[in-house]
């Protein structure tokens, strides 16, 4: 029986006269997910978009997971197509769903008749399909308020279309549409969060993680980029530049008062961060800090370490519960690897007693004590060197 995608706008079916932009941008990052597996072709029509398979042996059960995490729709599903006649809807309801039937006890059929020319209306049609099964399933009792199974009919202009409901997709607008921002990726739990909740809101991501070998181990960085290949399948592909971060934390170590060490360390990241987005058109940068929930992200940190920065700072986190972070973590299958026991640069060198309440004036004077600036030039020197695809 012949299958198909559908996918079905959210947000995007309110634009306005862009949303052809919106709607393309979904259609190619789809397009890019679901190559691996085949050939598709895409259409849209009605504030859906139809992912029709052309090669016999495509896997759909995973064309389905990989459709599902790509921003832009809020529902999917997998439908089965048939001519529009009750006879062909009918043969093929049964066929496509016999299964759950056979293992529920109340159904319900649910049509949608957008084309009007059909000759049922959608009550008919439910009537029609859900004697047929009745008669075909004698076991099964009709329950319209809490149905085990719905049979859902969609008569649409081109066919007619078989499934037993939607599930959730990914929702948001389509990665590419809102511009590109640089994610600040550490190996915790909040980072991730941060970079896919951005990437909901269209941003293309990149990311930069710090390493600090002797005293970062490469397992830590082995996390991290796990971490981006699990955020990938909703980023998109991901360019990501690794720091070496070594010198600089043990010029900071040697050279600045140790209460602002992990601020100061901050200030630095984010300058070497801009100066790889300047040089890559990248014009924001993400991090995953939430008020309160360290030393180093108070509001006074916070303040100081932004004001750093040339360009804008999106923090997705900041008001949340760590419990609402761990939420969506394990949603993204990020977290077990985000609590494995291999820390990253940031628990270097970890003050004993890290001021919480910093003025930008004493920041500022600790950050000009010493010169730093061929240490950023050189580790910005050697990042772009090294720049890495993860994803697929």
């Amino acid at each position: 029986m012949k299958e198909i995608i559908l996918l079905k706008e959210g947000e995007i079916a309110l634009k306005g006269l862009n949303k052809r932009q919106f709607e393309e941008a979904f259609i190619k990052n789809l397009r890019h997910r679901l190559k691996p597996l085949g050939k598709f072709e895409y259409t849209r029509a009605q504030s859906l978009i139809y992912c029709i398979p052309r090669d016999d042996d495509i896997d759909m059960d995973e064309a389905v997971s990989r459709a599902e995490k790509v921003f832009g729709a809020v529902a999917i599903c997998r439908a089965a197509v048939t001519e529009k006649n009750m006879d062909s809807i009918s043969a093929a309801a049964i066929e496509y769903c016999g299964e759950e039937l056979e293992y529920a006890r109340t159904f319900k059929v649910c049509a949608k008749r957008s084309d009007k020319g059909f000759p049922l209306n959608s009550p008919q049609i439910c009537m029609e399909l859900g004697g047929i099964l009745s008669e075909k399933f004698p076991h099964l009792t009709v329950d319209v308020k809490n149905p085990q199974v719905t049979v859902n009919v969609e008569i649409r202009d081109t066919a007619a279309y078989i499934h037993t409901g939607n599930r959730p997709a990914a929702g948001g607008i389509p990665v590419g549409t809102s511009g590109k921002a640089m994610l600040l990726l550490s190996g915790g739990i909040d980072s991730p969060v941060a970079g896919y909740m951005m990437a909901k809101r269209g941003i293309d991501i990149s990311a930069i993680h710090y390493v600090s070998p002797p005293y970062t181990s490469e397992r830590a960085l082995m996390k991290v980029e796990q971490l981006c290949e699990k955020i990938s399948p909703y980023c998109g592909d991901t360019a990501f530049y690794c720091v070496p971060f070594t010198e600089i934390q043990e010029a900071l170590r040697d050279n600045c008062p140790e209460e602002l060490f992990t601020i100061l360390m901050r200030r630095i990241m984010m300058e070497i961060a801009q100066r790889i987005c300047e040089a890559n058109g990248i014009s924001a940068l993400i991090t995953g800090e939430s008020v309160g929930q360290v030393a180093s992200q108070t509001m006074g940190a916070i303040v100081c370490t932004d004001a750093a920065c040339r360009m804008p700072v999106f923090h997705p986190v900041i008001g949340m519960d760590k419990t609402e972070i761990v939420e969506i973590a394990r949603k993204i299958d990020t977290f077990d690897i985000s609590i494995q026991p291999y820390e990253d640069c940031c628990t270097v060198f970890t003050p004993k007693h890290p001021k919480t309440k910093p003025s930008l004036a004493e920041v500022e004077a600790a950050q000009n004590s010493f010169d730093f600036e061929p240490l950023i030039s050189k580790a910005v020197e050697e990042t772009v060197k090294k720049v890495i695809k993860v994803g697929g």
